[in-house]
């Protein structure tokens, strides 16, 4: 522990004394409770000077063991204080508050390139929008989970004080490069990291963070959200993992099972906004129905069981994935002609568009302004057109919105 230094022989005792305030009611109170009450005050004083030098020193300590040092906090060989010595990270010498200075420490060593953390709270959507523009940058990543307790949860994102402490899962540093998010739920941790890596972490958020935008190095939202400003690169689509090359493998690990299909067929389901009803199924089954080749279907997580079971009581020759064994998405979007795709989800009409084949929507009940802004959009770029039981072929230009997204990140970090 720290001693205060004595004061010196020479010194004015006015000066070196101090003065403690005494109220009318103590001074009047018996002699026996005046000093059962100094004691209490003493000891409380005594506690709580206690209780800081530990936090110092354990600061001291934390922030000495930060910058490359695990000596931790020694006696000042000539006042014997304890103080936290200063280190250069470049030569590795120590200068100690009195002036001296020692070697053979180790020196902190900086990583080689860029890294990235792609962090989100989870879900299947935003980690592979998180991921996939990690992956397009193309730079060392890896993908982080984290969750914020009660109350950091229940408050605005760039309201919420000391979020990194609020984790369930704690994160340290080193900070990253580059800190990719995606969601609401993480735009807290991404905004307390900025502010702990002292603005060296460019942070980049994916989706409307629904705070300002400055808050953020870069923010990329869906076009459809109608937000702008100088930091923000809105985009056609949701981001996601899909490239051209996973597409080659998959082809490749699937076409002895799938063949070459007429129509790959991915459905969603409900939401908050749409509802796949069963006469809305009909549809699509009728539709289908009239197409000359084979179809194969994809449910997804939110597919009822009700409308797996009416597909396939209505397309008996159907290849329908019973969600056993691998996951044929990625075959199906690589060797499919045409692609049909239920309207409620915009990943998996991002991830159809990709591939530069004709785009069906298959109409669902419900709807918003939102989803009506995104297809039409698309539509009017000549990416998507409704599913009608027809397979008119068309061509355009491959939506890689991520591809677009990482240079911008690299040219911005160079």
């Amino acid at each position: 522990r720290a001693q205060r230094p004595a004061a010196p022989a020479h010194a004015h005792p006015l000066r070196t004394a101090r003065v403690r305030k005494v109220s009318v009611k103590a001074l009047l109170a018996p002699t026996d409770d005046r000093t059962r009450d100094t004691g209490r005050r003493m000891k409380r004083g005594a506690d709580a000077r206690a209780k800081r030098l530990d936090f110092a020193n354990d600061m001291a300590m934390i922030l000495t063991l930060a910058h490359g040092t695990r000596r931790g906090i020694e006696p000042c060989p000539i006042s014997g204080a304890r103080r936290s010595p200063v280190v250069n990270h470049v030569t590795g010498e120590r200068h100690d508050p009195c002036g001296m200075t020692t070697t053979n420490l180790p020196v902190r060593t900086h990583r080689l390139g860029k890294h990235i953390w792609a962090l989100t709270s989870g879900e299947a959507g935003v980690v592979s929008q998180a991921a996939g523009l990690a992956e397009a940058i193309g730079w060392p990543a890896e993908t982080r989970t984290v969750h914020l307790r009660a109350p950091w949860s229940l408050l605005p994102g760039h309201l919420c004080p000391f979020a990194l402490t609020g984790l369930r899962e704690p994160l340290a540093p080193h900070w990253p490069d580059v800190l990719i998010t995606c969601g609401r739920r993480s735009v807290a941790v991404s905004i307390a990291i900025r502010k702990a890596s002292r603005g060296r972490t460019f942070t980049v958020h994916v989706q409307n963070p629904r705070v300002p935008a400055h808050f953020f190095d870069l923010v990329a939202p869906p076009c459809h959200d109608g937000m702008s400003g100088g930091n923000v690169l809105p985009t056609r689509g949701a981001l996601h993992r899909i490239t051209p090359a996973k597409l080659e493998a998959a082809a490749a690990l699937w076409r002895d099972r799938l063949g070459s299909p007429a129509i790959a067929v991915l459905l969603g389901g409900d939401s908050r906004v749409h509802r796949l009803t069963p006469h809305r199924v009909s549809t699509l089954a009728d539709g289908l129905a009239r197409v000359s080749g084979s179809v194969v279907i994809t449910p997804s997580r939110r597919t009822s069981a009700e409308a797996v079971a009416m597909l396939r009581q209505r397309l008996p020759r159907a290849w329908i994935w019973d969600g056993t064994g691998d996951n044929p998405y990625l075959g199906m979007l690589a060797l499919a002609g045409h692609l049909v795709v239920t309207e409620d989800s915009v990943s998996m009409i991002s991830e159809a568009a990709s591939t530069g084949k004709p785009v069906h929507v298959a109409a669902t009940d419900g709807g918003s302004a939102r989803f009506d802004a995104f297809h039409a959009m698309l539509r009017e770029e000549g990416v998507t057109r409704p599913f009608d039981g027809t397979l008119a072929a068309w061509t355009y230009e491959p939506v890689d919105e991520a591809a677009r997204i990482a240079a911008e990140i690299r040219r911005r970090c160079s």
